[in-house]
Formats: C-alpha cells, sequence, structure tokens
C-alpha cells in the first residue's frame, strides 16, 4: 500500500468538500472556521463551526476564509484545509500522507488568487497539486463528454460565484462569471424582512427561508412560514409570516443578473456549437440549481432544453477526483 492518495477537492465559498477515486465523497462540509481571538487557535470547522454563526462570546468568531470563491483569509484557510484533511484520514481510513491534490479555481480568478490556493494546499505536504478550473470540473462531475468536440454548456451556481461556461474538446471555449450565488440571494433575503419588517435576521435563518420557500421566477402555489427575528424598534425577538412570493419579488434582481451572464455567454458561442446547444441543452449544477422551480424558469427563458447534474452539490468535487486521469491533457488545453 504505498501508492499515494489522490483526492479531489472542491473549495467553495460555501462548502468544502474532498473526494477520493477509491471511496467518493470523503467529506462534505460548510467552509467555516471558529478561532478564539485571544489564543489565536482554531476552535471548531466545518459543521461545528457553522453552528456558531451569531451564537458565540467574544473572543471566538467564526470566519468564513473564502469571499465569492476566492480565498479572503489565506492562513485561516490554510489552518481549515488542515483540519479537514485530519478529520478525513482518521474518519475513513485514506493515508494523507502526501496526496496528489486537483483543486478547482474559478475560471474568473487572477494568477496571484491561483497561486493563494496553490500554496495552501501545498503547505499542507501534498506532493502535486494542479489547478483545473472550476466549470470543466463541474462538467466531468455531470459526466458531459467533456474532451469531445462537442459543446457543454454548464450552470454553476455557486454559494460566491455563479458560472456559465461552454466548454468543447477539453477546454472553455466562453465562459462569464458573476459574483452572485446562494450568499447574495441569502444577503437580499435579509434586507427585505429589514426593509419591509423592520426585523433583523441572521444568515442562517435567511438560508433557510431560501431553502423552504424561496422559487426561481416561475408561478407557483404560495407558501407560507414563520421566521424569527429581532424588532429593531424595539430591540426585542419577533415572529413575523413570510410568503414565497414575497421571497420571489426579493430575489428577482440576482436571479435576472445570472439569466443577463447566461445569454451573454450563448451570445458568445461560435456558431458550429450553437447547433449543439440546441441539441443537447445546458446542464445545471451547484447549490443554487436546487431553488424550486429554477430549471423550469430557465428553460422558458433561453428556449434549449435545461437539465440537472446528477448531484448538483458534488458535481465539482466529483469531477475534480476524475480529472486526475485526463489532468495532463487538459493542463495542455488551458495553455
Amino acid at each position: 500500500m504505498f501508492s499515494t492518495a489522490e483526492i479531489g477537492i472542491d473549495l467553495g465559498t460555501a462548502n468544502i468538500l474532498i473526494y477520493s477515486k477509491s471511496k467518493g465523497i470523503l467529506l462534505n462540509e460548510p467552509s467555516v472556521v471558529a478561532y478564539n481571538t485571544e489564543t489565536k487557535s482554531v476552535v471548531a470547522v466545518g459543521k461545528e463551526a457553522k453552528e456558531m454563526i451569531g451564537k458565540t462570546p467574544r473572543n471566538i468568531i467564526p470566519v468564513r476564509p473564502l469571499r465569492d470563491g476566492v480565498i479572503a483569509d489565506y492562513d485561516m484557510t490554510a489552518q481549515m484545509l488542515k483540519e479537514l484533511m485530519k478529520k478525513v484520514s482518521s474518519k475513513s481510513g485514506v493515508s494523507m500522507r502526501k496526496p496528489t491534490v486537483v483543486i478547482c479555481t474559478p475560471s474568473g480568478s487572477t494568477s496571484v488568487e491561483r497561486r493563494a490556493i496553490h500554496n495552501a494546499v501545498k503547505s499542507y505536504g501534498a506532493k502535486q497539486v494542479h489547478l483545473i478550473e472550476e466549470p470543466i470540473a463541474a462538467a466531468i462531475g455531470a459526466d458531459l463528454p467533456v474532451d469531445e468536440p462537442v459543446a457543454n454548456v454548464i450552470i454553476d451556481i455557486g454559494g460566491g460565484t455563479s458560472e456559465v461556461a461552454i466548454i468543447s474538446f477539453g477546454g472553455v471555449v466562453s465562459c462569464r462569471s458573476i459574483r452572485m450565488g446562494g450568499d447574495v440571494m441569502d444577503e437580499e433575503i435579509i434586507q427585505y424582512v429589514r426593509k419591509s419588517y423592520n426585523v433583523l435576521i441572521g444568515e442562517r435563518t435567511a438560508e433557510q427561508i431560501k431553502m423552504e420557500i424561496g422559487h426561481a421566477l416561475v408561478e407557483h402555489p404560495e407558501e407560507k412560514m414563520d421566521v424569527r427575528g429581532r424588532d429593531m424598534v424595539t430591540g426585542l425577538p419577533k415572529t413575523i409570516e413570510l410568503s414565497s412570493t414575497e421571497i420571489q419579488s426579493a430575489l428577482k434582481e440576482s436571479l435576472e443578473q445570472l439569466l443577463e451572464t447566461i445569454r451573454a455567454t450563448l451570445e458568445d458561442c461560435p456558431p458550429e456549437l450553437s447547433g449543439d446547444i440546441v441539441d443537447h441543452g445546458v446542464i445545471l449544477t451547484g447549490g443554487g440549481a436546487l431553488l424550486k422551480g429554477m430549471q423550469e424558469w430557465l428553460s422558458q427563458e433561453i428556449f434549449v432544453p435545461v437539465h440537472m447534474a446528477p448531484s448538483p452539490l458534488e458535481s465539482v468535487a466529483i469531477g475534480t477526483g476524475r480529472s486526475i486521469k485526463m489532468i495532463q491533457k487538459l493542463e495542455k488545453a488551458a495553455k
């Protein structure tokens, strides 16, 4: 058993996933670190740290070291990766001694941002680190024939960024990335509740509202939900009732921004590949793809078939793991 572990990492704004070819998804945890400001030590990572958001004493701060799909806090990211790798090796029995790592980067990231990701993984002791563009990883994970000369359109709606890419022959033909994802939607819900009801709610509550009664811009039977927050006038806890149509109007702007990006990417497409898109359609992936009615709404708006990836939340991680075999070929295409 001297073979080195080959793992793929999806370093997402909202979640980090670690995938190994032999065992599948080894870890799927929120990208949150809680650290103690006095001792400068990490108290918790992943799920435990996420549960602390908005509920910690003064000296413990939960931070999200990745913002908009890029590393905002380099040291925290490196520490978070170390802790999560330890967790993986103790839990799954996969040896993490000098692994070969494929890690994905957002397609719009700069060389400085890429180097930061590379160094963060290298500092853990990885033997080799390969970077792969996120849309390509998502397409491989969604079982698309990436290395064939046909157009594969992937719409990856993540936590911090959404990317729309047309991939053919192992490379990106046309791609647009916007800093709009699940986090922006949560923020819009927070702002809406604040403006309309004078009530302050936290990030976690906003995310819950989005998952339970959030809808894309399609007709749907109205749903209601009770939400607790803090009244900004009296400062006391207050319960309000929100309806799914209100949340839909709160999300309208960011969804339209996404649609604009999809249209702009498809307009950039070479005419030869446009025919393929009409036949094969586009693939939705990423956590944002799970918003109710998303698939139906997009297919009405862009007039091509819209398919959902087999496991939208895990596509990128699965793709990074699988791409180890094709990595030389993909790196040639990227140069």
